[in-house]
């Protein structure tokens, strides 16, 4: 949409979910990363799903929820738990909340 010539925009906030107005979207975020990380270390690893279901203890229909991005369909526990069983390190860390910081934030190193 053009305004004045110009192409109208609106900076995201560094949430999509945010932007889009969802309630949980702090924790939407929190799955998408988790899941993402989850997902491209089994691409890395050139996994056939059976595989991966073996690895990560979970049935076929799970594996392709996974691995088509349906991160929501899993507590950021699980996906904890994920990472776990492909030898990764899930490190938390608390701390004071500055202003317009999202309360839940997933580095990944």
């Amino acid at each position: 949409m053009k305004k004045n010539g110009e192409i109208a925009f609106e900076e995201s906030s560094g949430n999509i979910f945010a932007d889009l107005g969802l309630d949980d979207a702090d924790e939407l975020l929190t799955r998408a990363k988790l899941g993402h990380s989850v997902r491209m270390i089994l691409v890395k690893k050139k996994l056939k799903q059976r595989e991966i279901g073996s690895l990560l203890e979970i049935k076929q229909p799970e594996v392709s929820n996974l691995m088509n991005g349906r991160y929501t369909l899993f507590s950021p526990e699980r996906l904890f738990g994920f990472l776990n069983k492909l030898d990764r390190k899930v490190r938390a860390q608390v701390s004071k909340r500055r202003k317009k910081e999202p309360l839940q934030e997933v580095v990944l190193a």
